[in-house]
């Protein structure tokens, strides 16, 4: 059975509109990702693609877009992934996170995180989302591996 974000996206996701309203509605649930104003253009079990523009809100002292602003980027991505991805008996929460800045980020930049998610009866465990960020010319700017602890629901 998907998951109430994956319904949702389904139902919404399908028009420009829709989309815009999904992720209006996550980041009301998570306000924080709200301070980057992304766009979630793709969602399916373990995979997402959020869209971050390049404004002056996101953008550092040297004028590309902050670190932080991807970092959050890829966290949407990645708890999106997963989130879609594990059974509805699991539950998850991020757990660490490493990244690299691989070259300066100027323009969209679009992150896609991808998670394999441990089976539905698997004792709690980690899971890697792995986020790769790209600029306009589709070469990878920043990257990251979040790690997701996974557990099954209390019950």
């Amino acid at each position: 059975m998907p998951s109430s974000p994956l319904k949702l996206f389904r139902l919404l996701g399908r028009t420009a509109a829709g989309r815009w309203t999904f992720t209006r509605i996550i980041c009301a649930k998570a306000p924080y990702f709200a301070s980057i104003s992304p766009l979630v253009e793709e969602l399916a079990p373990s995979r997402c693609v959020v869209v971050l523009r390049d404004r002056r809100r996101v953008r550092n002292h040297i004028g590309t877009v902050h670190a932080i602003a991807m970092c959050n980027a890829a966290e949407l991505a990645g708890g999106l992934a997963t989130d879609v991805g594990i059974a509805p008996g699991q539950r998850w929460i991020p757990k660490g996170m490493s990244v690299r800045y691989l070259k300066m980020a100027r323009g969209t930049l679009t992150a896609t995180a991808r998670v394999e998610v441990p089976p539905a009866d698997a004792p709690a465990r980690e899971a890697h989302a792995l986020v790769e960020v790209r600029d306009t010319a589709n070469e990878v700017v920043f990257d990251a591996d979040i790690t997701m602890w996974v557990s099954p629901r209390s019950r």
